[in-house]
């Protein structure tokens, strides 16, 4: 599986991008806020050479979101409507909590892992 990462950047995230089953499955570790979201914004918008974008946010390593990550997820969600999806996976609880209390989760799906978010 080939892998496009973007480093740690100095304010503390890191994103990896890389193909799996038809998707592109996105690894972000660190805190998304505003100083963090442009990278987030980049590894998340679907290539413009993709016939039906698919992908994967792994958020497993993400421990806090504040409503700019918010705003890169409904943007995210946009580019990839109509024909492919967004999909969350391995959101914890303080982020799953903060995305339930602005009805995110009734317009991207959650998903324990990579592997379920993969197979729904």
């Amino acid at each position: 599986m080939a892998s496009i990462d973007e480093p740690l950047e100095p304010d503390g995230l890191a994103v990896g991008r890389a193909p799996l089953d038809g998707a592109v499955v996105v690894t972000v570790t660190g805190e998304i806020d505003h100083r963090t979201a442009g990278v987030l914004r980049r590894a998340l918008m679907p290539a413009a050479t993709a016939d039906i974008p698919r992908t994967v946010a792994d958020l497993a390593g993400v421990g806090f979101m504040d409503s700019s990550g918010i705003n890169v997820l409904i943007a995210a969600h946009q580019a990839h409507a109509p024909a492919g999806w967004l999909r969350l996976a391995g959101v914890r609880r303080p982020v799953l909590r903060t995305l339930e209390i602005v009805g995110l989760t009734g317009l991207i799906h959650c998903y324990p892992s990579v592997a379920a978010a993969l197979d729904a």
